[in-house]
Formats: structure tokens, C-alpha cells, sequence
């Protein structure tokens, strides 16, 4: 499977094309909704959540609710595009420190930083939630779950304390990252390869959450951790009892690129919107003299947002396996396909 997103943060639309599905799968679109919502949510977001409610128009590649093996076209209308259409926006020139606005306009030859920040902007994921949760469709009908945990805001794991530190970064200018745990349940062994680099499932895992906004990071089971300890307290050792099984997961589900059929377990690293109400030093493009940077409506964090974003992206990875482990054009046959393998594996 494939897809492609179009659209700006201040655009009529975001757009989302997705090729590959079979035919015959449930689009609940109260769910796809209700994911969209979700990303909207969590303590410290900006004004825009105020006037944005994403919801999703189906435009082609769904008949009676049904995927009929065509593309599927996804349109979610921006409401912030009624209060821009028409005004005369300033040019930015005073690019943000962390943020794609100065590379992005010498790469592409821009005078206008805008034409960077709209298209870079973290609004962009609205459209990735609404194909992540097409994939979550997918993978439910294989017993695969994807969820997020929120591990630290700022720094801090104490989640009762975090708050009152989201309010005093809002009230000192500033921003918090934090750090986010996807779970994948249900996985079966044999996603992913060993006998390429592109095929291995952690290397296409990490892809996509480095591929978020904001994410600097990525670690799978005992991640970073590991390297600090011998073999013999990291590796899991493998038992048997009528089925291969593990005590422990420091692998985090995931043994030379292939799933191990214990729960996928990754973590991801945000770093803290570059947006800041308190500016930092930076060069205006024209003037070339030190200036403050641009400030945007931004939110204090997003760590929440992102955490919705992160199981959209994982989950559409692990759909993307499933289609090539148990392809099929129809829903009906990857279901058979998967049901002999996973008798073939109960056998081993």
C-alpha cells in the first residue's frame, strides 16, 4: 500500500489518496472522525482547536460503505481557511530556530518563508490520522491493535505535576516536548524480513515516527537502554509449552527485522515546538541584521496530538506488512490467507 497527502496549514483542504486497500473493508467513518478528534485534544494546545472540527469526506474508492479496490480519496476541509481567504498576508522573513523555514525557502529558491511553514506545519498530520485510522480499520479484522501511553511532558512523569508545568511554560513564552510509547498488540510472527535493509520491520517503524513533526527520537523495547547492559540481561530468552514464548520483551517484539509475536513496543522522542511566544534570536532573509523570530499561533505542546499521530503512522506501517504477509485483493482473502498461516505457525 501507498499514500500521498496534499494541502497547507491555511488551505481550502488537506487531502489524503490511499492505493493498495482491498476490497471490501468497513470504512466507519465515525471512527476516522472520532481519531480526528482525538488529535485535536490534550492540555496546552493553541487557539486553532477552538475553531477547527476535522471530519472526513469519503470522495472516491468507497461504495456502501465498502472499499471496492480503487484509490481512496480522503478531502478534510481547513474552517481557518474562511478567515484567511482574501487578506493580504505579510511575507515571513524572520525564520524560527527548529523549524523548516530557512532551509526549506534556500532549498526551494522562496522569498516567503510562508510558502515553507504552511506546508511543514503539524496540521499536515490531520490527514496521516485519517489513513492511520483507515489502516486501524484494516488491522482490526486481523486482531492487531495499536495504542499510545504518554510518558513524560517537559521532562517530568509525574502526570498530575504536568499542568501547572504546561502553564508556566505558556505563561514564560515557551514550549514543552515529552516522550510517547506506542504499543502494537496482536502482531503474529513474520512481518517484516531480515534479507534486506528496507524490509526489516523496526527500520520501517522508526521511518515512519521520524517522519512525524517534532520527533528527534525513536527507541524499540529496551532501545537505548541496552547498550549500557550485558547480552545476557538484554536478549529474551525463548521457552516452550506446546508454543515458542518469552518471559521477558526487551527486544520490544522485534528480533533482525522481524516480528516476534510479543508485543511491538516503541518510544518516541518529541522535542519542543519551535514556535515560541517568546522569541528567539534569528536573521531577517532581506536585511541580514539579527532579529527576534517570527512568532505563529502555536500550541505550548502537542504532546498529546502527537501521540494519536504516532499510532497512525505505526499503525499504517504494520497494515502495509499485513497486505504484503497476506495479500489478497479482497478483505475475504487476506483473512484466508492469514488464517493458514497462522495454523502453519500454531504447527511449528
Amino acid at each position: 500500500m501507498r499514500y500521498l497527502t496534499s494541502g497547507e496549514t491555511h488551505g481550502e483542504a488537506l487531502v489524503a489518496i490511499i492505493e493498495g486497500l482491498p476490497s471490501n473493508l468497513f470504512i466507519d467513518l465515525d471512527f476516522i472522525n472520532n481519531e480526528l478528534k482525538r488529535r485535536q485534544s490534550g492540555y496546552g494546545r493553541g487557539g486553532r482547536m477552538s475553531i477547527e472540527s476535522d471530519v472526513v469526506h469519503i470522495l472516491g474508492g468507497v461504495r456502501n460503505n465498502l472499499t471496492i479496490g480503487a484509490p481512496l480519496s480522503i478531502l478534510i476541509r481547513n474552517l481557518d481557511y474562511e478567515n484567511w481567504k482574501g487578506k493580504d498576508v505579510p511575507r515571513v522573513t524572520r525564520p524560527r530556530p527548529g523549524h523548516a523555514d530557512l532551509s526549506g525557502a534556500i532549498k526551494y529558491d522562496l522569498k516567503d518563508m510562508r510558502d515553507v511553514l504552511e506546508r511543514a506545519s503539524a496540521r499536515e498530520t490531520a490527514a496521516r490520522v485519517s489513513v492511520g485510522a483507515v489502516a486501524k480499520l484494516l488491522l482490526k479484522n486481523f486482531g492487531i491493535v495499536v495504542k499510545s501511553d504518554i510518558l513524560e511532558i517537559g521532562g517530568e512523569r509525574d502526570r498530575e505535576k504536568w499542568p501547572a508545568l504546561i502553564d508556566e511554560a505558556k505563561n514564560e513564552g515557551d514550549t514543552l516536548g515529552g516522550v510517547i510509547e506506542i504499543t502494537i498488540d496482536g502482531v503474529p510472527i513474520g512481518l517484516g524480513s531480515h534479507v534486506q535493509w528496507d524490509r526489516k520491520l523496526d527500520a520501517l517503524l522508526s521511518y515512519s515516527v521520524m517522519s512525524v513533526q517534532a520527533i528527534k527520537g525513536v527507541e524499540i523495547g529496551m532501545g537505548f537502554m541496552s547498550a549500557r547492559q550485558k547480552g545476557s540481561s538484554v536478549h529474551d530468552e525463548i521457552f516452550y509449552d506446546g508454543h515458542f514464548y518469552r518471559k521477558t520483551n526487551n527486544a520490544g517484539g522485534i528480533e533482525g527485522g522481524i516480528s516476534n509475536g510479543m508485543p511491538i513496543v516503541l518510544r518516541a522522542y518529541m522535542k519542543p515546538i519551535p514556535t515560541l511566544r517568546k522569541p528567539l534570536t534569528s536573521v531577517d532573509i532581506d536585511s541580514k541584521e539579527e532579529v527576534k523570530a517570527t512568532y505563529e499561533r502555536s500550541d505550548v505542546t502537542a504532546v498529546e496530538a502527537a501521540a494519536v499521530v504516532l499510532e497512525a503512522v505505526c499503525a499504517w506501517t504494520i497494515a502495509d506488512e499485513v497486505t504484503k504477509k497476506f495479500s489478497g485483493d479482497s478483505l475475504h482473502d487476506m483473512i484466508e490467507n492469514f488464517n493458514m498461516y497462522m495454523k502453519r505457525v500454531e504447527k511449528y
